[in-house]
């Protein structure tokens, strides 16, 4: 009986010895043999990148575009904008009527959030948390969007006293049989391709305005972005835009007529000083530096 207890003890000693020579115990056994967690063997290059992967975003930039494009679907404050632009518009063409102008009159749209309604596409990307461009084309071609409120009754009036209508837009040249599918289909007049003109070389409208003021007289701007209204817009800073706007405060209601857009435009890059590639948590950083928060006294 003892001796076959001793032959036990020294067996399970002998298993002990060869399975800590063998690293078979050992917590750190896939760091001293280079393996990952799968069992696979791992390259020194590779242990270096698995290193350096870079971890997920903690910022969600476009699910914090729900409220606004919310806001933009939903609210009866957007349609009654719209609809107040839209008839100030008329006033202004109304009076301008009346006077004596050398050239042909015309009035320049923009066409995203001026004339067309794209918040679905917002809602889209708000909802399944992308970022534009992803879908934007998809959204584009399949020349859906609707109607902002007041759009195409202006537009009518306009038509129907003479006035030329040039749409100046950012959307890609190639776009632009998609853009005439889906304005026809609502019955906008002038939709033509010569008065339609997108975004070719640069997104600055100015050469497309001058192309227009050629031979016309612009009366009436309408757009939802500064930029659409005056070069002098183009990729400023927060401060220089604010500053222009007051500089140019006569011509707002007279002959620039703004549309709200919180979904998009040059008020978010002029944040961001117009560099898109900022990472989300480097844009998140710009939006709240560039806030100015109640202080609580102490």
């Amino acid at each position: 009986m003892c001796s076959k207890l001793y032959l036990i003890r020294i067996g399970f000693v002998s298993a002990l010895c060869f399975a800590i020579i063998t690293g078979c115990g050992t917590p750190n056994a896939n760091e001293e043999t280079g393996e990952n967690a799968a069992g696979e063997e791992t390259t020194e290059e590779q242990n270096e990148t698995n290193e350096e992967a870079p971890q997920a975003s903690t910022v969600n930039i476009p699910a914090e575009n729900i409220m606004s494009t919310l806001w933009h679907q939903t609210s009866g404050e957007r349609n009654a904008l719209y609809y107040q632009g839209y008839n100030i518009g008329k006033m202004m063409l109304d009076q301008n009527l009346t006077e004596n102008i050398e050239k042909k009159r015309a009035i320049v749209l923009d066409l995203d959030e001026t004339v067309l309604d794209n918040d679905p596409y917002q809602a889209y990307a708000a909802v399944n948390e992308v970022e534009y461009p992803e879908g934007w084309d998809d959204w584009i071609n399949s020349a859906s969007a609707e109607l902002l409120p007041g759009a195409l009754e202006f537009l009518q009036y306009a038509d129907e006293q003479g006035v030329d209508i040039y749409y100046i837009s950012n959307r890609k040249d190639e776009q632009k049989e998609a853009t005439i599918k889906n304005m026809e289909y609502h019955g906008i007049p002038q939709s033509t391709e010569d008065r339609i003109l997108l975004k070719t070389d640069e997104s600055s409208k100015k050469a497309r305005r001058d192309q227009v003021l050629a031979d016309h007289e612009i009366i009436l701007l309408f757009g939802d972005n500064l930029a659409d209204f005056a070069d002098v817009f183009d990729k400023q800073t927060v401060p220089e835009r604010n500053s222009s706007v007051d500089d140019l405060k006569a011509d707002f209601g007279s002959k620039f007529i703004v549309f709200p857009n919180p979904m998009y435009g040059d008020w978010e890059g002029a944040v961001y000083d117009f560099n898109w590639d900022l990472t989300p948590e480097e844009k998140d950083d710009k939006r709240k530096k560039a806030m100015k928060p109640f202080e609580r006294a102490s």
